[in-house]
């Protein structure tokens, strides 16, 4: 079962990061960032292996000093999708990321000096078409802007915007803009905000939003609800945790909205009219079926014959438990009734029947 898209998107400019269209126009792309020393090229490879096997289509990669930067020579040659150097301060580890082969560049304008260095590093990114994405963050507001607005949307935006403008000063605008925070509410209102005044692409994320749990409620609700405004083009779900989780959760994400295709596993929650251990067996199911997570179809997981059939009808598979037994339905059509042992095993069977 497919939901239909139903979510107007902000119209935005594109632009291009490596092969990959960022904007409107196009589907919204899955980033993360890897945890590694850069300059392990070893385990930076393994670890960028296991983002893209998860889903994720663009990673950023911290670049503090010339070993990371000369590493990026050896990455970006053994790696199919775009890598982000992550740049703070020295324009020369920019240059050198964009000669190494990196797709796009996270960076302040503001925070890497004099107006000079700035041209040197935009001459770079036009002759090698390496775009630059203005992060601005609740904690890095520039002082002159801080004083007049405190932390606020109207702080970071104007101070994204100010680097913005430093860009286009130079004629450039290959840009993508991100303005998060670890509030959720002053997040979503920091990009509404800069949904009105730019067109350029914006990439979403709740900034240090926690660990895995904590982590994954924030996101999804700061991403969530931004996405369905119509706001965001790439999303990054920041967790204190292993890379691939933010990569699962941003899925998940766009799976909800109707953004991503894909499997969705839909069940109730446990009452006192279930009869089966219906917990178990909805883990049961998600554990079997994870390595379809890319197959077109719902499936539910449903504890009684309130919840069956009827009440996921749309669902393409699914079961509805009765007492110690349930049934098989297909598309709001039972098939079968089996004891509650065999459920899981009986809908496996109806999935993948030929």
């Amino acid at each position: 079962m497919n939901f239909p898209q139903t979510i107007s998107r902000r119209h935005t400019k594109t632009i291009s990061i490596g092969d990959i269209k960022i904007g409107s126009e196009y589907p919204i792309i899955i980033q993360s960032m890897c945890n590694t020393k850069t300059q392990d090229t070893k385990s930076t490879l393994n670890q960028i292996h296991d983002l893209i096997q998860a889903g994720c289509e663009i990673v950023r990669l911290a670049v503090p000093d010339l070993e990371s930067a000369n590493a990026l020579k050896i990455i970006t040659k053994e790696v199919k999708i775009p890598i982000i150097a992550d740049i703070h301060f020295d324009y020369k580890l920019a240059i050198e990321s964009i000669k190494n082969g990196v797709q796009g560049l996270r960076l302040n304008p503001g925070n890497i000096g004099s107006s000079q260095k700035i041209k040197k590093v935009i001459e770079y990114a036009k002759d090698y078409n390496t775009p630059i994405r203005i992060g601005v963050n609740s904690g890095s507001i520039a002082k002159h802007i801080l004083s007049k607005y405190g932390v606020s949307a109207e702080g970071i935006v104007e101070s994204a915007l100010e680097n913005v403008r430093i860009l286009e000063d130079n004629d450039f605008d290959q840009i993508k803009i991100s303005v998060k925070a670890s509030s959720v509410p002053l997040t979503i209102a920091a990009y509404r905000l800069i949904a009105q005044k730019t067109q350029y692409p914006l990439h979403l994320g709740v900034t240090e939003s926690g660990t895995e749990f904590i982590g994954t409620i924030k996101s999804s609700i700061g991403i969530g609800s931004l996405l369905a405004e119509g706001i965001g083009d790439t999303i990054r779900v920041s967790l204190t945790d292993d890379p691939v989780r933010e990569v699962l959760v941003a899925k998940e994400i766009l799976k909800a909205l109707g953004h991503k295709k894909g499997l969705q596993i839909i069940s109730c929650p446990t009452c006192g009219r279930t009869n089966i251990p219906l917990i178990e067996l909805a883990k049961q199911v998600e554990d079997r079926l994870k390595p379809y997570e890319n197959k077109e179809i719902t499936v539910a997981v449903m504890g009684c014959e309130v919840n069956g059939p009827g009440e996921a009808k749309e669902a393409d598979f699914g079961i509805a438990g009765g007492k110690e037994e349930g049934l098989i339905f297909k598309k709001g059509v039972v098939v079968k009734k089996v004891p509650a042992d065999k459920l899981v095993d009986c809908l496996m069977e109806e999935i993948f029947r030929k």
